[in-house]
């Protein structure tokens, strides 16, 4: 089965890049222009795995994962945050959001294809879908 992953960023050129490159890779690609929408998204249909840029209109993506991780049906979702503010993130944030890593852009769309793989091929995935 097609594993699906939802990528949550307000630069378009991000969400083509990431798109082209993931499904190239063999996954089902969802997109979502802000974290209201990511979060609509999410709950109407529980991907693998979240993409999400720190830093974006109307619901951040700390905001984001940390409503991801109050719904019951969202909040096994892992999550890779993009920044490119150099946030780093504390044991709290980690454990409240369920964010499995933090990524810098600029970044590189192979590495970022690696990286979901790795965490996909671990096991660690939604226990919803």
């Amino acid at each position: 089965m097609t594993q699906t992953i939802l990528v949550v960023d307000d630069e378009t050129h991000i969400v083509q890049v990431l798109s082209f490159k993931l499904r190239n890779a063999g996954y089902e690609v969802l997109t979502a222009e802000d974290g209201e929408e990511g979060l609509e998204v999410a709950r109407n249909s529980i991907p693998d795995l979240i993409i999400t840029d720190f830093q974006m209109p109307y619901m951040t993506g700390m905001e984001l994962c940390c409503a991801l991780n109050e719904d019951e049906t969202t909040a096994s979702i892992p999550v890779l945050m993009l920044t490119a503010r150099g946030y780093a993130l504390d044991d709290d944030d980690l454990s409240i959001s369920n964010i499995k890593g933090i990524l810098s852009k600029p970044f590189s769309p192979r590495a970022i294809v690696q990286q979901v793989s790795e965490l996909l091929d671990s096991g660690v995935q939604s226990e919803a879908a």
